[in-house]
């Protein structure tokens, strides 16, 4: 909101774990007037109970939703690109088997080439090289030192 000055009729699209940041995600974006765009890996799906709500949101407040296996799909039209960890904490036995699994997920430049004109990207940190590259993480399209400062004010 703070950058595109409101959230009304913004696409976001988030690319990796069907976790609990993509569940906050899903359960808010359709009653700020955002269209939301998912891609996980087979297997990686958010809950089935979220994705129910998520789908009745949307068609409550009139936005746009999408679930697909291909991030780059998932891409199109976006102005955010948001992902988050691949391996959340509890996880870290299933680290090989995740990577494997996430092999074409990384967010990159070429991931970008089919967003939106203005598009951005978040990550609530901290970041791993294979979820997003450098040249995103570090470019100016990167909100995430800005998304970590707001969430100190939050806290």
């Amino acid at each position: 909101q703070e950058h595109y000055g409101g959230l009304n009729g913004l696409t976001i699209t988030w690319i990796g774990d069907g976790n609990n940041v993509l569940h906050s995600i899903m359960t808010s974006a359709a009653k700020l007037g955002m269209h939301l765009r998912i891609a996980t890996p087979r297997g990686f799906e958010p809950d089935l109970r979220i994705t129910k709500i998520t789908e009745q949101y949307s068609k409550e407040y009139g936005t746009k939703l999408l679930f697909t296996t291909d991030p780059l799909e998932a891409a199109d039209g976006a102005n955010v690109l948001v992902t988050d960890t691949w391996i959340s904490m509890g996880q870290e036995e299933e680290k090989k088997e995740r990577l494997k699994a996430f092999q074409g997920y990384q967010i990159t430049m070429q991931t970008a080439k089919s967003a939106a004109s203005n598009w951005s990207f978040l990550h609530c940190l901290p970041r791993k090289p294979e979820e997003v590259d450098d040249e995103v993480f570090y470019s100016p399209r990167s909100l995430v030192f800005q998304e970590a400062e707001n969430r100190k004010w939050t806290i």
